[in-house]
């Protein structure tokens, strides 16, 4: 039995990055920061760190289309070990493999009143309406 869960929360560091693969699927790169606020020696510390993020298909074209550098989001997913050879050294990066995105309130957003954005699922919601406004979330099974 093995579990491998994330939930984090952040704000993008630059802006998301869509490209495909050769059989056309879509995949979107994200770099979230997160703080983490402690005391020590009664001083407020604050330790940031960054993560990259990988989003597929449907999603990660709405991601690529709604998400800019400096929003923030939350992301469900799991941890992915890529492993590669260079120079004969084996080399590894750990990032996060995304089920779920949802999207915070801009700042513009925050203040509208009765202004909600959509929920968007690559299964439950048409183009057309994801089209119409910003999601809150997008989610799919991969």
């Amino acid at each position: 039995m093995a579990l491998n869960s994330v939930n984090i929360m952040g704000n993008l560091t630059r802006n998301p990055e869509l490209k495909y693969t050769p059989a056309g699927k879509a995949v979107c790169t994200l770099s979230i920061a997160n703080n983490r606020v402690y005391t020590s020696n009664g001083q407020k510390v604050t330790e940031v760190s960054y993560f990259d993020v990988e989003v597929w298909g449907a999603v990660a074209e709405n991601c690529a289309k709604y998400l800019a550098k400096g929003r923030g989001v939350i992301v469900e997913g799991r941890l992915k070990q890529d492993r590669w050879e260079k120079d004969g050294k084996t080399q590894s990066k750990v990032k996060i493999s995304a089920n779920n995105v949802h999207f915070m309130p801009g700042k513009r957003e925050e203040g509208s009143a009765g202004a909600s954005p959509a929920y968007a699922s690559s299964t439950e919601s048409s183009e057309s309406q994801v089209a119409e406004q910003a999601p809150e979330a997008v989610a799919w099974d991969e």
